[in-house]
C-alpha cells in the first residue's frame, strides 16, 4: 500500500442482471489519485463491475464503498452526487442533441452555474475539437469525437472518481493515443480513474495497477509493470 487513502473498495461483490449472476465475489480497491485498469476477455464481467459500482446493475451480495461509505444500496443519481461518474461502453451520447446540450446533461447534479461554466472551459481545453463542434448535433460527430464527448459529459459533474468503459473501442491508433493522453491529464488534475479496456497494452501503460477478471472472478492483481511483463498476461491479452 502507498500512503494514499483508500478511495474505492469493492468487497466480495456478487452482481448481475435480474436472476443472472455475473460477478462471483469480486474484490478490488482503488487508492485516491490512482489509475487502475481491469483486464479480461469479452464476457468476463468487466462492464458489470463498473455498472455495479455506478448503481446500474443488481448487487446480490458483498459491498461497494466510496471513501468508506457503502454506496451499493444507493440509486445511481445519488452516487453521482457523491463524486463518481461513468463514461459508458458504446458512448451512449444523445445524438439528437448538440454537443453543448450533452454537456449540460452531464452537469445535472451541479446547481452552481459558475462552477458549471468553469468546468466547461476546462473541458474545452482538454478537448478543443468539442469546442469547435459545440453547436453540432452529437450524432453527426466522428467516432473519436463522440468518445471525447462521452468522457467530457462524465467530467461535467467534476467527479473525484471517473469510471471509463472501453474508451478506445473502434478508434484508430492515433485517436487512441490522444484519448489516453487526455485521461492522463484528467488524472493529473486530481481525478482518480478506474478503466476497463480491451487494449490491454495501452491500459497498462496508462495505469499504476491492474486486475485480471475471468468468468466473474479476479484471478490476478499486480502493478501495471508486472502485469505487462507477465508471460500469461502477454499470451492472453497482449498478443505475445
Amino acid at each position: 500500500m502507498s500512503g494514499k487513502s483508500m478511495f474505492l473498495e469493492v468487497d466480495e461483490l456478487r452482481a448481475g442482471y435480474g436472476s443472472v449472476q455475473v460477478l462471483h465475489g469480486v474484490s478490488l480497491h482503488v487508492e485516491e489519485g490512482e489509475i487502475v485498469s481491469i483486464l479480461g476477455a469479452n464476457g468476463a464481467g468487466k462492464t458489470t463491475t463498473l455498472l455495479s459500482v455506478s448503481g446500474l446493475a443488481s448487487v446480490m451480495g458483498g459491498a461497494v464503498r466510496l471513501r468508506g461509505r457503502d454506496i451499493h444500496t444507493l440509486p445511481s443519481h445519488e452516487i453521482v452526487g457523491l463524486g463518481l461518474t461513468q463514461s459508458p461502453e458504446g458512448r451512449r451520447i444523445f445524438g439528437a442533441l448538440t454537443v453543448m446540450e450533452n454537456l449540460r446533461l452531464g452537469a445535472f447534479t451541479v446547481s452552481n452555474r459558475e462552477a458549471v461554466a468553469h468546468t466547461r472551459e476546462w473541458i474545452f481545453e482538454l478537448f478543443p475539437r468539442l469546442y469547435e463542434r459545440r453547436a453540432q448535433l452529437a450524432g453527426t460527430l466522428s467516432g473519436g469525437e463522440q468518445q471525447m464527448l462521452a468522457i467530457a459529459r462524465a467530467l461535467m459533474a467534476r467527479p473525484r472518481l471517473l469510471l471509463l468503459d472501453e474508451p478506445s473501442l473502434g478508434l484508430a491508433p492515433l485517436l487512441v493515443k490522444a484519448i489516453f493522453e487526455t485521461v492522463r491529464k484528467v488524472n493529473e488534475s486530481g481525478v482518480t480513474v478506474l478503466i476497463v479496456e480491451q487494449n490491454a497494452r495501452a491500459a497498462l501503460k496508462l495505469a499504476r495497477r491492474g486486475y485480471v477478471l475471468e468468468m466473474g472472478r479476479i484471478v490476478m492483481e499486480d502493478s501495471a509493470a508486472a502485469l505487462l511483463a507477465d508471460p500469461s498476461v502477454q499470451q492472453a491479452y497482449l498478443g505475445a
